[in-house]
């Protein structure tokens, strides 16, 4: 009986180490590639001059319908595939796998040339015949001739857990993507014509030179991990009877379609802004085009660009968990499901509301830095930090979901937001105007993550006395480290200037030092960096002598 005990705790910390590195792969990769997606944004919105707001609402335009269709081209396969490789090779039957993974690339590369077709002769009914937004959609349909398959590979070396690949081709793809629209930005706006909506549209077309770089490093390591894979097939059980291609392609597809929407949501939720924001504006007020699109960028790409770094953190947890959810579902692992949902919680809240308070707190040097200073816009970032908190809940919340097979129960659930959110769209566009959306988007995303966690607390019984105590250390450390890094960019504006970008980084870095390390000095002290994270942090508060 000890042993079987023993067998079971070392499972569930072998799951528990499993989750931390490939979140600290996944985040490391996706935090890096949302930092260069931020940092370009400086030179970028610079070279724009006068014309950045417009050519930020513009971006912003293209991008939601791109990422509506990768999501569509992909069909939600690159997380189905994740989920039914972890599942096949958790009753090791590894050769399954790789045909599905055959199986799955075929079905990717069809649905990327008719998607990436409607999106080229789409793209004026996309627009809403915007002369400026056409070029900018069609741009973009190029990137997703390669974006399928690169995801799909993505999808199937995750379901081996090997988180790596994914963090690397993430960060290359970036940075490929990055250097490519800022050559092409600074040649056009300060070199050749000066014609914004080429810019742009040069800018969006790098998400398809991003790709090509991504496509790369994925081959590379799909290549170097041949042999393993090799290996675990002849040491797998052999399939009973030869599954039909047909059969596979359709099982892919059936299990991709909840994905598909679930993926989404949060991409859906920004459409409708897209959609009804300019109609409600005009209704409630006599703004100008000029001024919408303004308000719209403030939202939409300014505040967007910033919090998603924070959101992408969320979302590395969620590629991560997928896949072991998965394997202790096939395995009806009733104790090990509880305790990765309640980990995987206690991850997403340690790391994430401390990341959001502080963007609040430095919301005014960080904007100043990245744009320049805006009263409208700092506030509308300082909100949209505490709504990142919502909307990266869903993320983990909802990947969990399709980790243990909820997939129609999620779909409901998201219904049911979608709901609340046209309900409250135009009386919050009419109360708050351009914070309308944003918080419209935030009591939506809440009743979704409160539907989940009530419907995991019923199935798992979660042990929320137990995670009490930390959470109410996280949150009270995060209050303190807010209040801190708050009260230092107030005395700091008391004697350098706010306007000044010079001085902004210097609050901002000098900031993030103070909040990072209140945070951290406290997460060591009470040990609870340790719970959380291992029983390896302790060396790091050792060498700091923290007792």
């Amino acid at each position: 009986m000890a042993n079987q005990q023993g067998t079971g705790q070392s499972t569930q910390q072998d799951a528990k180490q499993k989750m931390i590195t490939g979140s600290a792969w996944m985040t490391a990769g996706s935090i890096t590639s949302r930092i260069l997606g931020a940092i370009y944004v400086i030179p970028w919105v610079a070279w724009f001059g006068v014309y950045s707001n417009q050519a930020n609402a513009t971006y912003a335009q293209g991008y939601n319908i791109y990422n509506m269709f990768i999501t569509i081209a992909t069909a939600g396969i690159p997380s189905a595939i994740s989920k039914m490789v972890a599942h096949y090779n958790g009753l090791n039957q590894v050769q399954m796998s790789r045909k599905l993974y055959r199986a799955g690339i075929a079905v990717a590369l069809v649905s990327g040339v008719i998607c990436a077709a409607i999106m080229m002769l789409g793209a004026p009914l996309f627009a809403r015949g915007d002369k400026n937004v056409i070029p900018v959609i069609r741009s973009l349909s190029w990137a997703i001739l390669l974006i399928p398959w690169m995801s799909i590979t993505r999808g199937y070396l995750q379901g081996y857990n090997w988180m790596a690949p994914s963090a690397m081709s993430q960060f290359v793809e970036q940075l490929f993507r990055v250097i490519y629209m800022l050559s092409a930005t600074y040649l056009i706006m300060k070199v050749g014509s000066g014609n914004w909506v080429h810019a742009v549209t040069q800018s969006t077309f790098a998400a398809f030179i991003g790709a090509i770089g991504s496509v790369a490093i994925l081959g590379w390591s799909y290549l170097r991990h041949m042999g393993d894979m090799q290996q675990m097939e002849a040491e797998s059980v052999p399939l009973e009877s030869d599954v039909s291609a047909f059969r596979l392609i359709f099982n892919i597809v059936y299990q991709a379609i909840p994905f598909i929407i679930i993926e989404s949501g949060i991409t859906i939720f920004q459409l409708v802004d897209q959609y009804t924001f300019e109609p409600m504006m005009h209704a409630v007020g006599h703004f100008t085009h000029y001024q919408v699109d303004v308000l719209y960028a403030l939202f939409s790409f300014n505040a967007n660009k910033l919090y998603m770094i924070i959101i992408s953190l969320a979302a590395a947890m969620a590629v991560t968990a997928i896949p072991l959810l998965a394997e202790a579902r096939v395995k009806d692992d009733v104790p090990g499901m509880r305790d990765q949902i309640s980990n995987i919680l206690m991850l997403f809240y340690f790391v994430m509301v401390p990341a959001s308070l502080g963007l609040s707190s430095l919301a005014q040097p960080i904007y100043t830095v990245f744009y320049r200073y805006d009263p409208a816009g700092v506030t509308m970032l300082k909100f949209a930090s505490f709504i990142s908190i919502t909307l990266g809940l869903y993320t983990v919340a909802a990947a969990m979901m399709q980790g243990i097979s909820e997939n129609m129960k999620m779909m409901k659930y998201l219904i049911v937001g979608l709901i609340i959110k046209a309900i409250l769209q135009f009386p919050m566009i009419w109360l708050f105007k351009g914070i309308g959306p944003l918080l419209a988007t935030g009591l939506s995303m809440s009743v979704i993550n409160y539907l989940i966690l009530h419907s995991f607390n019923d199935e798992f019984r979660l042990p929320f006395h137990e995670m009490a105590k930390d959470t109410n250390q996280i949150l009270l450390f995060s209050l303190i480290m807010y209040a801190v890094t708050t009260a230092f960019v107030m005395v700091t504006n008391l004697f350098f200037s706010p306007y000044g970008r010079f001085s902004a980084v210097v609050t901002m870095v000098v900031g993030a030092f103070i909040g990072v390390a209140i945070y951290t000095y406290l997460s060591l002290k009470s040990h609870l960096a340790d719970r959380l994270l291992g029983a390896r942090v302790g060396i790091i508060r050792e060498k700091l002598h923290i007792r």
